[in-house]
């Protein structure tokens, strides 16, 4: 299994990326949740100028955070820095439009997105909406401009629900997919993938790039030796896995109460604690301001007790070396492609180990 690394864009990242490149991992991205870390499209510019090999990419971005046009003006000036090596998650934007207050967009509206950026980034024509006016549009201006003959990589992101996968089938692109480790639910997305994908009207070359691989993001804490799993050195490395999914279920317990459902007694227990001690409540309207500062970034000691065993087994990879190569060839079998970690600790540490355990 291929190895890459997903960190928040900020001002020295480009660094990261060069020792991601020197330890051979496969690819490097950026999140792209504009109210909580920095930009995108500036962190992979600087990524690009610093790299020669290493894919660079965007996890997640979204129609309901940019327009088409925009987004693919900066996804072929970034192939005009780095060409080739350009990969583009899409998805709904449910952390980055939570954090805005604000509800994630629909499917339909992502394959549209999706869609047109295929279009515009292979230097064809799209159609383009505003309200009730439509029109055709491309690149006006090529050349030194923007890169639209090199193939930029597509991935859409999906959870446990099948609309997004048959997104990624209908307009041939891969998946992405956060702390999904349940083999069994892979199995169901690229079925649903491959059953929308035999189904779609349009031929092959519609599509700016021919791959469709699978990627999951997680973190992972190789134990020491006699190391307790739940240890504290274990929760601090998955505890920002933990905490994302805790502060979702908080935030979304009023308006979308199917997540905090599936969860067991004693995690809706830690939904209940997070909201104390944040100060608010699932109906308090500026919730958002306070279960999202410090979103995906090092806990504190004082939330080690929220980072439930159950949700790191279920979110992250803990274990000795043969533990984690056992779930990662398990992971390998259900089509995951590539293993994406999310360090935070000491993220140069943190890629090592991964290169060390996959390349």
């Amino acid at each position: 299994m291929r190895a890459g690394v997903v960190v928040a864009a900020q001002p020295g990242v480009e660094e990261l990326a060069v020792q991601a490149e020197e330890l051979g991992l496969h690819s490097f991205w950026v999140n792209d949740t504009p109210m909580v870390h920095g930009d995108p499209f500036v962190a992979l510019s600087l990524c690009a100028k610093a790299t020669s090999r290493i894919r660079l990419g965007i996890g997640v971005t979204s129609p309901a955070l940019r327009s088409a046009p925009a987004t693919a003006s900066g996804l072929a000036s970034l192939n005009a820095l780095a060409p080739g090596r350009i990969i583009c998650g899409v998805g709904t934007g449910n952390t980055a439009r939570r954090t805005l207050a604000m509800r994630p967009t629909t499917a339909a509206r992502l394959e549209n997105f999706t869609r047109a950026l295929q279009d515009l980034c292979a230097g064809r024509s799209t159609e383009y909406r505003e309200g009730d006016r439509v029109r055709d549009i491309r690149f006006l201006h090529a050349g030194a401009h923007v890169n639209t003959a090199d193939p930029i990589e597509f991935v859409v992101a999906a959870l446990l629900g099948p609309k997004a996968a048959a997104v990624a089938g209908r307009r041939g692109t891969g998946l992405i997919s956060f702390g999904l480790l349940d083999p069994t639910a892979w199995h169901a997305l690229h079925d649903t993938r491959r059953q929308a994908a035999q189904g779609a009207p349009h031929a092959p070359d519609t599509h700016t790039d021919s791959r469709a691989d699978s990627y999951v993001v997680t973190a992972l804490h190789l134990l020491a030796e006699d190391e307790d799993p739940h240890s504290d050195a274990a929760r601090d490395a998955t505890g920002h896995l933990v905490l994302s999914l805790l502060s979702f279920a908080a935030d979304t317990a009023a308006d979308t109460p199917s997540l905090a459902e599936q969860l067991g007694p004693e995690e809706r227990e830690a939904v209940h604690r997070l909201l104390d001690r944040r100060g608010t409540t699932a109906t308090a309207p500026d919730r958002h301001t306070k279960l999202y500062p410090n979103y995906l970034g090092r806990i504190t000691p004082q939330d080690r007790d929220l980072v439930l065993p159950s949700l790191m087994n279920t979110l992250a990879l803990v274990g000795t070396r043969d533990d984690l190569l056992t779930r990662i060839t398990t992971l390998e079998q259900a089509g995951i492609d590539e293993l994406l970690i999310q360090p935070v600790i000491d993220p140069p540490t943190e890629m090592a180990v991964l290169a060390k355990l996959l390349t």
